[in-house]
This record gives structure tokens, sequence and C-alpha cells, in this order.
């Protein structure tokens, strides 16, 4: 994992510096006791990095979070129990093939190293606190500010037609003025 990873130095120190400044514990606390109340793990809630971290670096939380939001999206056969590294960031990467399939947009989305080797954990509360506005459409508690919802509106050719005629004031109206006989100022001298 990162541990075996030589120490940044300059400017790579001071990009990831700043992006590890911009973890807010409270919201990991927020995203941590959301999901001990949806999959009912004895889960340590403490918003901690490293706590955080250790809670979800495996995967298997996250899997059985999107197959509580959405029954069946990751099979069980799939979900790796292993010791093993790739296995496990297997796991992290079903967690986010379902979290699209979700409706969490790509943007969203964090690369499986953020979580794994620690490099953006900003970047993963994103996505989860994404995932966890989303919960209400499949009839779990949400977390978060509520999505807007779709205002569609449908109009007939008759009243497209009557938009038409009319022109806006944006276009600019000068109400029949004109610039005539204005004299500003003194005469160019030559």
């Amino acid at each position: 994992m990162a541990e075996n990873r030589a120490l940044k130095s300059g400017f790579a120190a001071e990009a990831h510096n700043k992006i590890k400044s911009k973890y807010d514990p409270q919201l990991a606390f927020q995203l941590l006791q959301w999901i001990k109340d949806l999959t009912n793990e004895d889960i340590d809630t403490d918003g901690d990095s490293k706590n955080f971290h250790a809670t979800l670096c495996d995967g298997k939380i996250l899997c059985k979070l999107i197959n509580i939001l959405q029954p069946g999206t990751i099979p069980e056969k799939k979900i790796n129990d292993s010791k093993l590294a790739f296995k496990k960031m297997e796991n992290i990467n079903h967690f986010l093939e379902g979290a699209q399939k979700l409706g969490v947009p790509s943007e969203e989305i964090f690369q499986t190293v953020d979580l794994w080797e620690q490099q953006n954990l900003t970047a993963v509360c994103i996505c989860l606190q994404s995932l966890a506005r989303k919960a209400h459409k499949y009839g779990h508690k949400s977390l978060g500010p509520k999505e807007a919802e779709p205002n569609i509106r449908t109009f007939s050719e008759e009243q497209l037609k009557a938009g038409e005629g009319v022109i806006g004031l944006q276009y600019g109206t000068n109400k029949g003025a004109t610039a005539s006989g204005i004299v500003f100022g003194n005469t160019r001298h030559m």
C-alpha cells in the first residue's frame, strides 16, 4: 500500500498536503454513520482519516452498501473476501461501477487508488455524499440536501408560434430617437 512509497517532496508534497487539508472529519463521521445505519455493520464511525480508510479500504462494506440500496447490483460471487490487495481493489472497483449505475455522475467518482493508497480521501467522501443524496430514490434514508427534480414543460405549436412574433427588449429599442443633432465636447482641431 502507500507505506511502501517514497515520500513526496517539492511540488508533489505541496499538492498532496493541499489535497489532504481538504479532508473533513465531520463529513466522514456523517458518512460512516449513514453507512452503519444502512448496512447494520458494527463499524467505528470516528471521522479520523486513518479510521475512515481502515473501515472502507477492503471494499466489502461499500459493496454491501450498493446492494442494500439496489439489491443485485453487485452479485455476491463477485465480492471478494480475499486478503490479496488486488482482490480488495477489485471490490472498490465493483463499488464504483455500482455507484455509477445508481446515478452518481462520473465527475464525482473517485479513482480506486484514492481510497486504497489514501491519495485523496476527500474524493471518496464526495462520491459517498453523492450516493447518499440518491438514496431516497431507492427507498432509504438519504444524507445531505435533496436533489432537484426535473420540471419538464411542453409547449404546443401554437404557443411556440406566438412567441416568434414578440420582439424581446434584449434586442434593444430606441423608441424612435436618433443621434442626430448631438454635439458633445469641443470640435476636433487639426
